[in-house]
């Protein structure tokens, strides 16, 4: 059964796996699978863990004046 939090079509990734950790460098995944990986590398041990997962930031909105919604 997978885990279907966010979305279906989400690819793994090691940035939000169970097993993995941000290194010190801020660039590398820290695997207790693997080893140091890149962060968009999935291995079969990937397990999702949505606490680790950043969403992106909303667009902001354009700034609407009155002039805008007269008729």
């Amino acid at each position: 059964m997978k885990n279907t939090l966010f979305s279906n079509d989400m690819p793994p990734a090691c940035e939000y796996c169970e097993y993995g950790r941000l290194a010190s460098d801020q660039v590398m995944i820290l695997c207790s699978r693997k080893g140091p990986v890149a962060p968009r590398y999935s291995c079969r041990k990937f397990f999702y863990s949505p606490l680790k997962r950043i969403p992106r930031r909303q667009p902001k909105l354009p700034d609407f004046s009155p002039e805008d919604f007269a008729l």
